[in-house]
């Protein structure tokens, strides 16, 4: 699985690193999508259980180079570098699209959802009773995470922490939105924008020798926060790993073929044409700290085909599809 790479290859790594932490962020999107789609989810899968007992005897060793090489840390290290660089660059323009042109990018990301449905399915192999039963559990599954309603936001720090290892299962999950199921849990904004807003503020701050903000209790809180959903994803990718690593040993098909039905069913989370519904309380909207009103699910609808902006939103899911499409192409000439 270890392999050396050109530094071409390694700037491609941290290319798709940026576009897995970009649909890491984004509701509805899986990273591990991106990451199967792209041709490294299984080398990532590996690498991170090589994250074990062992690893960290050579660490305490003090032998680095057998650490480094065994745990595949030149791979990992391009990839969450990449992932971690997208939550301030590519994520933020995604967040400015979303905002003014969301049907549009809804559009593109349910036509790439469904170019990778046809990707993973095309090289499938045997559908026989049991993988077909596989794939129909996955999509009841995705399907019916999509239409749950969210909870409210909790910032103990336990369940920061499960929030965490549950968060990422995007990452390692095809098909699974690390990003929605905290939507669910009620804690998207608490812990990708809030906290996120305010580890970026006080890093600037001290970087620029303002120390001050260390001393105020509202941002100490943020970094706490932010530190324990850190730890409880660095833990939920590890174990969760180790797991996958596991199973997709044993029953590759069957696996695969639940990947295929999760993919599926978060086609219901990204339908392009849908409104929010917000919480409501004594008829007047319940808000976020920042004053924003809380979204409690989405109405979906089927789309007016005689409006123009209907014919440019199923343009880009063309578009979204067609880009998995080259994706494929430029993957089969390689080999």
């Amino acid at each position: 699985m270890h392999q050396e790479r050109t530094f071409l290859q390694k700037i491609n790594l941290f290319f798709k690193g940026l576009a897995m932490g970009a649909a890491n962020k984004v509701p509805g999107v899986s990273g591990g999508t991106v990451s199967f789609v792209l041709g490294f989810y299984e080398e990532l899968i590996y690498s991170f259980r090589k994250v074990n007992l062992k690893a960290f005897k050579l660490l305490l060793n003090g032998r680095f180079r057998s650490f480094f090489k065994y745990t595949n840390a030149s791979f990992l290290t391009l990839i969450m570098t990449g992932s971690v660089f997208s939550y301030f660059s590519i994520s933020l323009v995604l967040d400015y699209f979303l905002e003014n042109y969301e049907l549009y990018v809804w559009s593109w990301f349910f036509g790439m959802i469904i170019g990778s449905i046809y990707y993973i399915g095309k090289d499938f192999g045997d559908w026989n009773t049991k993988n077909i039963i596989s794939l129909i559990v996955g999509a009841s599954i995705g399907l019916g995470i999509s239409f749950l309603t969210p909870a409210r936001e909790n910032d103990n720090l336990w369940f920061v922490f499960v929030c965490g290892i549950i968060g990422v299962s995007g990452m390692t999950l095809p098909g699974l939105s690390g990003s929605f199921i905290l939507i669910l849990l009620g804690n998207y904004v608490l812990l990708l924008v809030d906290s996120v807003n305010v580890l970026f503020n006080v890093t600037t701050s001290v970087l620029s020798g303002d120390f001050d903000v260390l001393s105020d209790p509202v941002k100490i809180r943020y970094l706490k926060i932010i530190t324990v959903f850190t730890v409880g994803s660095a833990f939920g990718l590890v174990s969760i790993s180790h797991v996958l690593g596991y199973v997709l040993k044993r029953w590759h098909q069957i696996v695969t073929a639940i990947i295929i039905g999760f993919i599926t069913g978060s086609l219901g989370i990204v339908w392009p044409w849908k409104k929010a519904i917000y919480l409501t309380e004594n008829s007047s909207f319940l808000f976020d700290k920042k004053g924003n009103k809380i979204v409690e699910n989405y109405e979906r609808f089927i789309p007016d085909f005689s409006n123009p902006e209907t014919g440019l939103a199923i343009l880009f899911v063309f578009i979204g599809v067609g880009l998995i499409l080259i994706i494929d192409y430029y993957g089969r000439k390689k080999k």
